[in-house]
């Protein structure tokens, strides 16, 4: 039973060695040979003492030597050495040094050492391992330390464990060991962190608000992320808090954020400025333009950036209508580098290709200025393009009225002036005549007076009336009132009346009424007046021949369509209408002779009713003693 027990004892001890990897030798000191009772840490068994210190590592030997020594001469009974064996048995190559830990006993005989049994423990990878990890550490705290963050870890019940150099700063601590305000500050009981981690089971957390701690100065902005650390049973180990001082990105993007408004704002503004520029530009038909002497070229703007179309020099030199002007011709010379260094102010006229405008040439200003480079070197010029022509036809067509008022200021002095001698003249008439009237006794003599003072009446009646219509004409439209009328039986009863005023025996009055009737609707009363006109004027240059007045219907184009008309003419044989006067005698006040009676407005007032009816009227004569047919056409 004792064999047994001894049996299972050592069965137990073999298992234990196998289980911890320990290896047992023995050293014989009378033999003085070494050999293994377990495991394999020689490289065979009964070698010499002194094979063995052959592979104890050099710097180790006399530690080994003082260890095997002292436990020999009985000194201790048991002792324990670390040092280096080299399990490179066959001598060749580099030593394979492994980490020994060496504890050992004597056995004694009569007082007296006879063994030494030694356990021998690998501790290489240990020691490996153990350097690895301290390597590990240091780099980690090296990280942590180093970090461009701020870093901490707290504990899992929120005690402040350490905190890195970046995070000590942004806290203000008192120490780069420690700070006692946070030390004695919980986690879990900051805020923000009281009101959202959860100390049972803390979760994952991120911010970025305003921090302050009136404790520790702090009124910074923090990105703030805290990550809690559980090993593989869930159980919490640390909690980790990173913080990120954004203090100077927040200003920063405070200020580009108000510079954006601000360049918005600007934006917005230059993009108004411009296009108020574009629609003044327009609306004063304005354009810039810019001259490259590099690159010989012409550009015009729309606006202030926008190039609508271009032209080298020599091509826009052609628009000119003046290619004498000093400008223009400098614009295909070597001289128009002189030309352009000083201010330019050119006014004239131009083929439309600049203003897209086809009604043939154009008034323009040119204004431009010269510009020069960093180093003063003339580079061109820039400026203003303006088409003015509707300024310049402005100006014309004021120069032309101005002369019209003032030759309108002379035809009305004239017009006064004949107005005296034509209203004075049957006013003696009358006044003379019927002073005369009680002096006479017979009856053909007071017959003969009374015809010369109503012809003198009828005169004087017409005068007014020209007057009067001429009057109305220059401050409305002539209005015109149509009526139905037999025009042939009306015709016949004005033609009677007119017979009457032909007092030259050698001037025969012929009428031509085409129509025993002609019933239209027309104002009457305004062609009549008309036809007057025609036959006074015959009167008064017809002194022989014949006086042919007439009318007919005739149809003309008007606007593209065919209309039915009536057409009046007066035929003499008088002393005709020069042919340069011809385009003036419809005009109020003229007279081709002064010195025959009358008041310039009697055609003039015809013209008017012409027009007034949309129709048409002219004269037809051959020149001088020719004699003339004075005609009118209005539609129906």
């Amino acid at each position: 039973m004792k064999t047994n027990n001894m049996f299972d004892e050592q069965q137990a001890m073999m298992m234990a060695l196998e289980i911890s990897g320990n290896h047992v030798m023995c050293l014989d000191l009378r033999q003085n040979r070494v050999f293994d009772l377990h495991g394999k840490a020689m490289f065979g068994n009964n070698v010499g003492i002194e094979v063995c210190y052959t592979y104890i590592h050099p710097d180790d030997k006399e530690v080994f030597r003082n260890f095997i020594e002292r436990l020999s001469n009985g000194i201790v009974k048991e002792a324990e050495c670390r040092y280096r064996w080299d399990y490179n048995y066959t001598g060749k190559g580099e030593p394979d040094w492994h980490d020994m830990h060496g504890y050992a006993i004597a056995e004694y005989e009569d007082d007296k050492p006879v063994n030494i049994i030694a356990t021998l423990t690998d501790e290489s990878e240990s020691k490996r391992k153990e350097r690895e990890v301290e390597h590990l550490s240091e780099r980690y705290k090296t990280i942590f330390e180093n970090s461009i963050i701020g870093l901490s870890f707290y504990t899992p019940d929120g005690w402040l464990l350490d905190a890195n150099r970046i995070m000590r700063k942004i806290c203000n601590f008192d120490s780069d060991s420690g700070d006692e305000f946070f030390s004695k500050m919980n986690l879990f009981e900051m805020p923000p962190f009281n009101e959202v981690l959860s100390r049972e089971h803390p979760e994952d957390y991120w911010a970025c608000s305003l921090s302050v701690i009136p404790e520790r100065n702090m009124h910074v902005y923090l990105e703030i992320s805290i990550h809690p650390i559980y090993d593989e049973n869930d159980k919490l180990m640390y909690i980790g808090v990173s913080a990120n001082d954004v203090t100077d990105e927040r200003n920063m993007y405070e200020r580009v954020k108000k510079n954006d408004i601000q360049m918005q704002e600007l934006n917005m503004a230059i993009k108004n400025y411009e296009a108020e520029l574009v629609y003044m530009m327009q609306f004063c038909h304005m354009q810039t333009w810019r001259i490259s002497l590099d690159r010989d070229v012409i550009e015009f703007y729309s606006g202030l950036n926008t190039v609508v179309r271009s032209f080298n020099l020599k091509e826009v030199q052609k628009i000119f209508a003046d290619q004498e002007h000093e400008f223009v011709k400098a614009l295909s010379l070597s001289t128009l580098s002189n030309t352009l260094s000083k201010p330019l102010i050119y006014i004239g006229q131009v083929y439309p290709v600049i203003s897209h405008s086809s009604d043939g040439l154009q008034w323009v200003q040119v204004n431009g200025i010269p510009e020069f480079d960093d180093n003063g070197r003339l580079i061109g010029a820039f400026g203003v393009w303006r088409n003015i022509n509707d300024l310049m036809c402005k100006q014309d067509q004021l120069r032309k009225e101005t002369q019209r008022a003032r030759e309108s200021g002379e035809k009305k002095a004239l017009f006064l002036a004949n107005m005296t001698h034509e209203i004075r003249t049957p006013i003696n008439a009358i006044v003379g005549f019927t002073d005369i009237m009680t002096a006479l006794t017979t009856s053909e003599e007071k017959q003969e007076v009374m015809r010369i003072i109503k012809n003198n009446c009828d005169m004087l009646l017409r005068l007014m009336n020209d007057i009067l219509t001429a009057s109305s004409l220059g401050t409305s439209h002539m209005s015109i009132e149509p009526v139905d009328v037999d025009f042939s039986t009306a015709f016949n009863e004005l033609c009677e009346s007119l017979r009457l005023r032909i007092q030259e025996p050698g001037v025969e009055f012929i009428t031509d009424n085409p129509y025993d009737t002609l019933k239209i609707k027309v104002d009457s009363g305004r062609v009549a007046q008309v036809i007057t006109n025609f036959v006074t004027n015959a009167v008064k240059y017809t002194h022989n021949g014949y006086i042919k007045v007439g009318y007919r219907t005739e149809i003309r184009t008007v606007d593209g369509k065919e209309q039915n008309g009536l057409y009046l003419y007066c035929e003499d044989t008088g002393e005709g209408i020069p042919v340069e006067v011809q385009g003036r005698i419809f005009e109020q006040f003229y007279k081709v002779d002064d010195f025959v009676q009358g008041t310039g407005l009697g055609l003039s007032i015809c013209k008017a009713f012409a027009d007034a009816c949309n129709g048409d009227i002219g004269v037809i004569s051959e020149g001088k003693g020719k004699g003339s047919v004075f005609w009118m056409w209005i539609p129906l």
